[in-house]
């Protein structure tokens, strides 16, 4: 192996157990680093955690365990995820770990001895969840990417002089391979040149983080802290021979798979770290869409999450993984839906690859004692034959241009069509017409039909195996060859499969999904859905990449008012518990009217509100406002999103709404009696 492949994910943020928007920038990572391996390239693959930062601190503080024991629970979720979805990582980082700490330490060292850091004073705005400063905000400002209310801070910090990187920024965007897709090249190149200012890269009002150097009253700022796993997994800044080693092998990394909503982070900070410590930039940064479920982003605080192990469990992980790579168009925001996602399945897994290869190989093991048969002489074949071999070959030559593209959508897309092809060609050419025949015409085309069937699956298996490598290394198997995890993939042509090769056991690869399919994911996602800390709801966008998707419940019907006359007990009304919250977020449900999607904090959470009050109040009047809510009503869904609890308002002649409020200050979190 002559030649080197490096790929990293994002480290995901543990604010959050994984979900399936975690698994789609793992997925796309860990296909591409399999078909690297099977082009018979050294590749390394990292994967991890970023567990540091205030937000994590407070996540800790509201679960009532150290940062720690917090950070260590969520981060083997992970592993544990990616252990069973058989991801194929080399190595999985964590940024508590020692070997991480001291080494972005040395990475601050040589910053800062190259002459990019000073000290200063930072007073602004500043986001916890998104770990941002906001330049320019003032007292209150939401954030400009999740939305939320941004804080006042004013502290003494470290700055890095990313001003000075502007220029040498831009030149680096000439290159068009180095942010890709356009779209997010485009934006980045806008944002620099509307000028840089210098960043802060320490914090000092908290300590869950890795002390500066020489100063440990600071702590690094995490995103100078994150980002740096890139090198300190692969051995920057350690004095071990064998990891220099590692390092000078594998860096430059040749790609940064990340989701859209951090693209400033690696694009704009990242590469000026870099230059500023004098070492050599990535080859390629790669950002993805979002994972939409009913237009709307998906995230824990709109409780419109499914997790991985739900399509594991009633499907499989190579159904995942084939569902994202070819529904979604990479580099563009797709939707996630359980209808969308079984109908794929049948369609293309079970109906498709799947019933090609049962019905292929079942044939020959009937009509040829289980040995791949003898193709005919020239006079026994047909225009038709010849076509599926050129649309093999074909298929072949374009595949790989459009994978290394990362046009996952297409490339499966060429793959299925040749599927399809001959499928096509085998139900046009009847072979179970032909293996009741016993006349030597008959024989002769039938061992044609068949291998050319079976070699045509041979490609196809081939070339997909990164994508679905379960089910592919089954049906090689099947074919009767060897480990398809050591196939030569350059290799790959057309007329390889050796005649009279013995088949393996021919068992289905892909049984079809009944209609309880959806039913179950959307029961189980709900049975696995538990409440969640205010501060564990918000999502970073280093952990949040694609975000994810979710079951779907009807919408809640109004209960009947209750007669004019009706009475209730004090004991009655002792059950209802109301209390005083203030909206941090408020935004319009799409395609309702009438609905509002709220935030509201109430002291001890941040809870998640549909209420219909759009025709009374625009969303951003109401962000700091104080209502009252039902906080213990049972948790209702309305257009896919769930409701945990219920705004109290008057309804006045004409059917608008008037929210409950107070003349007095009322602290958020007070009980009404």
């Amino acid at each position: 192996m002559s030649k080197k492949f490096y790929i990293t994910t994002p480290i995901y943020y543990v604010n959050a157990r994984p979900h399936i928007g975690h698994a789609y920038t793992t997925i796309a990572c860990d296909t591409v680093a399999r078909r690297q391996r099977m082009l018979g390239v050294d590749t390394f693959f990292l994967t991890g955690t970023d567990e540091h930062g205030q937000k994590i601190e407070r996540a800790a503080q509201a679960a009532g365990k150290t940062p720690q024991e917090y950070a260590d629970e969520i981060s083997a979720e992970f592993r544990k995820l990616w252990q069973r979805m058989g991801i194929s990582n080399d190595d999985f980082i964590r940024t508590t770990e020692d070997r991480h700490k001291k080494r972005v330490q040395e990475l601050f060292r040589r910053i800062r001895d190259n002459g990019y850091i000073y000290k200063g004073t930072y007073t602004g705005q500043y986001c916890v969840s998104d770990e941002l400063y906001v330049d320019g905000a003032q007292p209150g400002d939401p954030c400009p990417t999740c939305g939320r209310p941004t804080e006042t801070v004013h502290e003494e910090n470290y700055f890095f002089k990313l001003s000075a990187f502007q220029d040498k920024l831009l030149e680096l965007y000439a290159n068009p391979q180095f942010i890709r897709p356009e779209t997010r090249r485009n934006e980045v190149i806008s944002f620099v040149r509307s000028g840089l200012r210098d960043l802060s890269i320490s914090r000092s009002t908290f300590s869950w983080g890795i002390p500066v150097p020489d100063d440990p009253k600071h702590v690094i700022y995490v995103w100078l802290d994150a980002l740096a796993n890139y090198i300190t997994a692969i051995g920057y800044g350690s004095s071990h021979a064998g990891a220099q080693e590692a390092f000078k092998k594998y860096w430059p990394a040749d790609v940064h798979m990340i989701g859209k909503e951090i693209v400033r982070f690696h694009c704009v900070y990242w590469p000026a770290f870099l230059l500023a410590a004098g070492l050599p930039l990535p080859k390629a940064i790669v950002a993805h869409g979002w994972l939409l479920f009913e237009e709307s982003k998906m995230s824990k605080s709109r409780g419109n999450i499914v997790r991985a192990d739900t399509i594991i469990d009633v499907l499989s992980t190579d159904a995942l993984r084939y569902f994202l790579l070819r529904e979604v168009v990479f580099g563009q925001d797709g939707s996630f839906s359980f209808d969308a996602l079984v109908q794929r399945y049948n369609a293309d897994l079970a109906n498709g690859l799947g019933n090609l290869a049962s019905r292929t190989l079942a044939m020959i093991a009937r009509y040829f004692q289980g040995e791949v048969p003898y193709p005919s002489t020239a006079a026994a074949r047909t225009p038709a034959d010849d076509a599926i071999a050129e649309t093999a070959k074909k298929t072949i030559a374009e595949f790989g241009i459009l994978f290394d593209q990362f046009q996952f959508s297409r490339a499966l897309e060429l793959a299925w069509g040749l599927a399809g092809a001959v499928d096509k060609y085998i139900v046009e050419n009847e072979p179970w017409s032909l293996g009741e025949k016993q006349d030597e015409g008959s024989r002769a085309r039938l061992a044609t039909v068949l291998y050319t069937s079976a070699e045509a699956l041979r490609i196809v298996t081939a070339l997909v195996h990164p994508v679905i490598p379960d089910a592919t290394a089954k049906i090689w198997t099947q074919l009767g060859l060897e480990d398809i995890r050591k196939f030569d993939l350059p290799s790959l042509q057309w007329g390889q499969l050796r005649l009279g090769t013995k088949l393996g056991k021919v068992e289905p690869v892909f049984p079809r999904a009944d209609k309880s399919a959806v039913e179950r994911m959307q029961q189980m996602e709900e049975q696995g859905r538990t409440p969640v800390a205010a501060i564990e709801e918000q999502s970073k966008p280093a952990e949040a990449q694609p975000p994810v998707a979710a079951a779907v419940s009807p919408a809640v019907p109004r209960a009947a008012p209750a007669a004019a006359n009706a009475k209730v007990t004090i004991d009655d009304f002792s059950k209802i518990e109301l209390r005083v919250g203030v909206v941090k977020l408020a935004e319009r449900v799409p395609k309702a009217d009438k609905l509002l999607r709220l935030e509201v904090d109430i002291g001890t959470e941040v809870r998640q509100l549909v209420a219909g009050i759009a025709e009374a109040y625009a969303p951003e009047a109401l962000i700091g406002r104080k209502v009252v809510i039902v906080a213990n009503l049972a948790p209702r869904k309305l257009r896919g999103l769930e409701s945990n609890g219920m705004i109290v308002a008057a309804s006045l002649e004409g059917g608008k709404p008037v929210l409950a409020g107070f003349l007095e200050d009322v602290p958020v979190g007070a009980r009404l009696k």
